[in-house]
């Protein structure tokens, strides 16, 4: 069953059906809104919760819209309070709050450093996992009985959330503390593509030896992460996923509220697996504008090729977006539709019609991104995306194999 998007235009928040096959069905329940599953694990207990913007808990009025088939709820801050609210309100003893990057709110830039702080409207402190550790440190963890891990994944092994996952757990694990996670659908959960990381190039941008598209939710992921001992010194935590209901990985479903300042809608997240090898260059992806990942472009780009333009300006998520105030020749794509793979289309066309191309990659960060110097070379060979594309495949089809071992759905 083909994965289909339904609202490549819509702002995240906008559409909270989920679709299959053009028909309502019945809506998914996250993990966090499943509270009789985990809400006596919690209790007289001690709780540190890794959260951010998108660690949401649904309310009732959600539910009744998508039964009734509502596509505008209105203002959805009125459809959800945030999984720390809900806690605090079930008499939960939170003790703080472990942030990712983009911080406890969602509002810093990719790869901006978030310092430690207090939350202003719980009065928790918040200790930055994007500063100066990205690995909880002992004292950190002291006193604690139990870690909530709920934050909402796109499916990308470049996107860091996944990263911090397994530092937590890691660091769970040596100071013997449960690991619970609220599980999450993945908008870019049915397929697997792309590259194979290679351990030479671990990095905060891959962690692990998974193709580019894992096509796992963070629930299905922690489990590869504890069943193949990927954790320092083969160590494993204690581990309980808090499963979802009514969620396969062929569902089309639209985020309620952006993942990261950078991923506005469906279609930038859905465009992220290709697209984002672009951070690994010196072309712009959308950053600067309000339609980030939803098109590229640079100066340096052939203007005869490249008929569409725009300006990078600072705005929110981007303070000094690339080529900042420079005007960008590039290509548009905010009406095609996603190709449901690791799209070369895109990038191996910016390189061929770029006329110094020498100006091209970042190398350095680009193999981080790709998680192997192949990529670059196989581009600059003028290999087909075809021909690329085969090479990943016998990795690919190895990943399945133990992939197959942790899924929790269909």
């Amino acid at each position: 069953m083909p994965h289909k998007n339904n609202s490549k235009n819509m702002q995240v928040g906008d559409s909270i059906r989920v679709k299959e096959n053009d028909s309502v069905v019945k809506p998914v329940v996250v993990g966090a809104n499943r509270t009789a599953a985990y809400l006596t694990l919690l209790k007289d207990k001690k709780v540190g919760i890794v959260a951010n913007q998108t660690s949401i808990i649904f309310n009732n009025d959600f539910y009744r819209q998508i039964d009734s088939s509502q596509n505008q709820p209105g203002n959805p801050d009125k459809n959800y309070v945030h999984i720390v609210d809900s806690l605090l309100s079930h008499g939960i003893d939170i003790q703080k709050v472990f942030a990712p990057e983009h911080g406890f709110r969602g509002n810093a830039d990719a790869g901006e450093e978030v310092a430690d702080g207090k939350d202003k409207k719980t009065g928790l402190p918040v200790i930055s996992l994007y500063g100066k550790n990205k690995k909880p440190a002992n004292e950190q963890l002291s006193g604690l009985d139990v870690v909530v891990f709920d934050i909402q994944d796109v499916g990308v092994r470049f996107y860091t959330y996944i990263s911090t996952l397994h530092y937590v757990m890691e660091a769970c694990a040596e100071n013997n503390i449960p690991v619970l996670v609220f599980d999450r659908p993945n908008p870019n959960g049915n397929y697997i593509d792309g590259p194979t990381m290679e351990k030479e190039h671990r990095s905060f941008l891959g962690m692990h030896t998974i193709p580019l598209v894992h096509g796992m939710t963070i629930g299905e992921y922690a489990r590869m992460i504890n069943g193949e001992k990927w954790l320092k010194d083969s160590l494993q935590c204690v581990l309980n996923v808090i499963i979802m209901d009514n969620y396969h990985h062929n569902l089309s479903y639209s985020l309620p509220v952006r993942p990261s300042p950078n991923l506005p809608n469906d279609q930038a997240i859905n465009l992220y697996p290709g697209l984002g090898l672009f951070e690994g260059t010196n072309i712009n992806a959308g950053r600067g504008t309000e339609f980030q990942f939803q098109r590229y472009g640079a100066p340096f780009l052939n203007k005869e090729v490249f008929k569409f333009t725009y300006t990078p300006v600072s705005n929110f998520g981007a303070k000094s977006p690339k080529h900042k105030d420079k005007l960008c020749y590039g290509e548009d794509l905010r009406n095609v539709t996603p190709p449901q793979k690791v799209s070369l289309e895109w990038i191996i066309k910016a390189y061929k019609n770029c006329a110094d191309k020498s100006l091209f990659f970042n190398t350095d960060s680009f193999t981080k991104h790709a998680g192997t110097e192949k990529l670059q070379r196989q581009i600059e060979q003028g290999l087909t995306e075809e021909e690329i594309r085969a090479t990943w495949q016998q990795d690919i089809e190895n990943f399945k194999a133990t992939r197959e071992k942790y899924l929790l759905y269909n």
